[in-house]
């Protein structure tokens, strides 16, 4: 079941106002004079077809993987692993998309070489205060609005942001279709954002974070169209592995679990060699003659590792190690 959008997150456009008005008018029209069926409208094959990708069922993939290594790039701000929830991926104008948000957002473009295009990350003035404020030691909570521009701390946050999220996303990809992306650029006006013209189609897809005590903030990675359409095949596909190979916690895990394994560390003085009419003859207090090896050494679960020469060390007897025994 898909998240619930935060309320406030996004606003109707003027189009779109304009649409359930025109909606609403021509249902009544149709009430005063009994007409019930729906008038044919002309369709135009091969510009309206917005189900180009299929079911997008490769891009929620990567969302769904998205989410799980993004958690961790916030940390260091939020002093916790934030839940990070995806939306399904949605396709419209590039200008339908800017009329949703407001004209001062944080913007981030960067080339993606792979698909021979560009890719943005939009992050909200609000959020973006509000990382600022909890990394340098302030609560988790939102500051008052109403400013133009970004300062010199947090465009700095910004930066530490999106290249966090750029090597998630590229870890999300890495099993579907290699990507990498460089050259970020950022922006903080729609005005300037030259990412693609306003009529071309986009594809949208929004997170939501969830944080304590406070509303939840918004993220939107945004792809053209024209650059997922040569991957269309792959992004249809479900025959994909959902395994992310470098998972840090879980190897941060097995490393911490390996290193606490006890071995047994034992030294290797001689090895002496006595017929079994010796040991027969054996009581307390009898000497045994033995040769001590040139080289001692040091026995880790019985195997050879280090070589060594036997001396004191506080007191106790200790083995200095000389060199390192090839296995």
């Amino acid at each position: 079941m898909a998240p619930i959008k935060a309320h406030g997150a996004h606003k109707l456009s003027s189009n779109e106002v304009a649409a359930l008005v025109d909606g609403l008018l021509e249902e009544d029209a149709q009430a005063a004079s009994g007409v019930n069926g729906e008038a044919a409208r002309p369709y135009k094959f091969g510009s309206d077809n917005l189900s180009v990708m299929g079911d997008y069922y490769g891009l929620r993939m990567i969302n769904e993987r998205f989410c799980r290594l993004a958690r961790s790039v916030f940390l260091p701000f939020l002093r916790m692993h934030p839940r990070i929830s995806s939306f399904p991926p949605e396709v419209k104008t590039f200008d339908h998309y800017c009329d949703e948000l407001e004209n001062f957002v944080s913007l981030t473009t960067a080339r993606a070489d792979a698909l021979r295009s560009t890719q943005l990350i939009m992050l909200p003035p609000n959020f973006v205060s509000l990382l600022t404020n909890a990394y340098y030691g302030g609560n988790i909570a939102y500051l008052p609005a109403g400013r133009t521009e970004f300062t010199a701390t947090e465009v700095r946050v910004i930066e530490i942001v999106t290249e966090g999220l750029h090597r998630a996303l590229e870890a999300a990809w890495r099993d579907l279709f290699p990507v990498t992306f460089t050259a970020p650029v950022h922006e903080d006006n729609l005005q300037f954002a030259g990412f693609v013209d306003s009529q071309e189609k986009v594809v949208c897809c929004s997170f939501i974070i969830q944080l304590p005590d406070v509303d939840p903030a918004t993220l939107d990675l945004i792809y053209p169209l024209q650059a997922l359409k040569p991957i269309a095949s792959r992004l249809r596909s479900r025959m994909q592995s959902d395994q992310v190979e470098d998972d840090m916690r879980w190897r941060a895990r097995l490393a911490e679990a390996v290193m606490a394994v006890p071995l047994n560390v034992t030294a290797q003085l001689a090895q002496p060699t006595v017929p079994l009419s010796a040991l027969s003859g054996l009581r307390p207090g009898r000497v045994v003659p033995v040769d001590l090896m040139p080289r001692p050494q040091l026995l880790i679960e019985g195997m050879p590792l280090f070589d060594g020469e036997p001396g004191e060390q506080g007191g106790r007897a200790a083995l200095s190690l000389t060199r390192r025994v090839t296995p």
